[in-house]
C-alpha cells in the first residue's frame, strides 16, 4: 500500500509519495511554493527535494535554526514577515522538511497566515514520520513548555520517504523509536513484540513498521480529531515525559533530552503506576520496561530534581479543573485515561525507574 487515505489528507510513502506531491501542485495550481527547513535539512535534505518538485512556480527557501529552544512564538513571527515581505498570498503552498519541530512550527504558521494558507509535511526524522507529522496537531512552545500554543489543522498532504532518515544519527533514530513503542503498548500487543530484538532487522523491513505504526495513530486520531476522549490515549508516557523534558532543557546543569528519550522514560513511569494503581501486572510492567530500557540511556534523578519535575505537572494539556491526569494502562493495547495519581505514587514510580 502506497498511500493512507483519510478524511481531510492523504499519507504516502516513497516513490508514490512525490507522484501525489506534483498531481496536488498541479491540481491546485499554487501562485508560490514556500519550504521551510533548519540548517540541518537545508544541508542533508534539500538537493534530494529539489530533484523531486516539478513546479512551474516560484520556490523559495526558509531556513530557521534547528532546536527545541527555536520552536517559538519568535521563530513563528520571523516566518511569517518573511512570508508577507517575499509576495507569499493565500494561494501559496508552505512545504515543511524536517523533522517534528519544523512540522510543528511550519502547520502552525501555515494555519494562522492570512487565516490559513495549504501545507505539506515531509517529515525527515522517524519520529517525525511516526508522530508529529501525524494527526494535524501544530504548535510551538511557551518558554519551556512543551506545545502550549498550537491548533489541529491537517496538512493537504504527508509525504513518507525513508530515505531521510540515512542522515539522522542513532540517538534520533531512538527518539522515534519511543513513539513506536507507545503504539504498541496502547494498541497493540503483537507490534510491541516486533521489537524485541530490533538488532535482528533489517533496513527493508522498517518501511513496514513505519506503516503499521502511522495506521495505529491515524486510526485513533481519525475517531477523535480534537482530542475530546479516545486520542488522549497517544498521550500514555507523555505526562511525565512532557515534565522531564521541559525540566532538563530549562535546568543549565542537566542533559537536554530528546522528545523521545523523555518520554521513553515517562513511559517506565507510566508502566510502573498502572501496575500499581490498575490491574496492570508486574510482570507485565517489567518486560516492556526493560524492552524500554533495552534502547535508552538511563537518566540519574535526584530526590530533588523530582520534586521539580513535579512542578511542571499543572502545566500539562490534559489537566482539568486543576486535576492532573494520566493516561494508565489496565493491559497492553487498553489505555484507561483521566487517571488520578498521587504525588507519593509518582515518588515510587521514580524509585522504580531507578532501580530498573
Amino acid at each position: 500500500m502506497n498511500t493512507i487515505e483519510l478524511e481531510n489528507y492523504t499519507i504516502a510513502f516513497q516513490e508514490q509519495a512525490y507522484t501525489e506531491l506534483n498531481l496536488l501542485i498541479n491540481i491546485k495550481a499554487y501562485s508560490s511554493i514556500y519550504i521551510l527547513v533548519d540548517s540541518n535539512t537545508q544541508e542533508k535534505c534539500s538537493k534530494f527535494l529539489s530533484e523531486k518538485i516539478e513546479a512551474d512556480v516560484r520556490i523559495e527557501w526558509i531556513e530557521i535554526e534547528p532546536g527545541e529552544e527555536f520552536k517559538t512564538i519568535s521563530t513563528c513571527s520571523e516566518i511569517w514577515k518573511t512570508l508577507s515581505e517575499t509576495g507569499a498570498d493565500r494561494k501559496s503552498l508552505l512545504i515543511n522538511l524536517g523533522g517534528g519541530i519544523v512540522t510543528d512550527i511550519g502547520g502552525f504558521v501555515a494555519s494562522s497566515f492570512k487565516r490559513g494558507i495549504d501545507f505539506v509535511h515531509i517529515p525527515t526524522t522517524l519520529l517525525g514520520m511516526v508522530d508529529a507529522a501525524i494527526g494535524g496537531k501544530n504548535g510551538v512552545n511557551l518558554d519551556s513548555l512543551k506545545n502550549q500554543i498550537g491548533l489541529i489543522r491537517p496538512p493537504q498532504l504527508v509525504v513518507v520517504d525513508v530515505g531521510y532518515l540515512s542522515t539522522l544519527p542513532s540517538e534520533e533514530m531512538r527518539s522515534g523509536l519511543a513513539e513506536m513503542l507507545k503504539h504498541g503498548l496502547i494498541a497493540n500487543e503483537d507490534y510491541l513484540d516486533s521489537f524485541k530484538d530490533l538488532s535482528q532487522f533489517q533496513v527493508d523491513k522498517l518501511p513496514e513498521l513505519i506503516r503499521d505504526s502511522i495506521r495505529i495513530k491515524t486510526k485513533i486520531a481519525e475517531e477523535d480529531p480534537f482530542e475530546n476522549g479516545l486520542r488522549m490515549a497517544l498521550n500514555f508516557g507523555h505526562t511525565l515525559g512532557h515534565a522531564i523534558e521541559s525540566y532538563q532543557m530549562e535546568s543549565p546543569s542537566k542533559t537536554k533530552l530528546l522528545h523521545g528519550e523523555a518520554v521513553a522514560i515517562g513511559m517506565i513511569l507510566a508502566l510502573k503506576l498502572s501496575a500499581d494503581i490498575l490491574k496492570f501486572t508486574e510482570e507485565k510492567c517489567d518486560k516492556a520496561s526493560q524492552l524500554i530500557s533495552q534502547y535508552f540511556k538511563p537518566v540519574t534523578f535526584t530526590s530533588e530534581d523530582v520534586s521539580k519535575i513535579k512542578t511542571y505537572l499543572k502545566h500539562d494539556k490534559k489537566n482539568s479543573s486543576g486535576n492532573i491526569n494520566f493516561v494508565l494502562l489496565e493491559k497492553i493495547g487498553q489505555p484507561k485515561l483521566n487517571c488520578r495519581v498521587s504525588d507519593d505514587q509518582i515518588n515510587k514510580a521514580f524509585a522504580y525507574y531507578k532501580d530498573l
